[in-house]
């Protein structure tokens, strides 16, 4: 299984789907399954039976969407990049864009 560039709170571009183009947060990963959700991203509707906590109806939700269907936001010009690897400073491990080489993580 290959590792997920893509982690919580990163800025995405939909390249590929019925919200192609759209950009969003990222909510969650998940890793094991390959997939990210998006908020705003692939909404569906849930037709959900009322409880002591909730009523019931419908109710709109992103949905997850494969992550080879995203791309990163690059920081300086908000343009689809692809992510690498380096290490700064010695030890620390970031991601950084390789459209414009800025930095991803703080």
């Amino acid at each position: 299984m290959a590792k997920l560039k893509i982690k919580k709170g990163d800025k995405v571009i939909v390249l590929a789907g019925r919200d192609k183009g759209r950009t969003g947060e990222v909510v969650k990963a998940l890793p094991e399954e390959n997939k990210v959700v998006v908020q705003g991203i692939n909404m569906v509707k849930r037709h959900t039976r009322a409880s002591q906590t909730s009523n019931g109806g419908i109710v709109e939700k992103e949905a997850a969407i494969h992550a080879s269907n995203v791309a990163h936001l690059d920081p300086k010009d908000n343009k689809a990049t692809r992510v690498g690897f380096k290490i700064i400073d010695g030890d620390r491990k970031v991601r950084f864009a390789k459209r414009s080489g800025e930095v991803i993580d703080q």
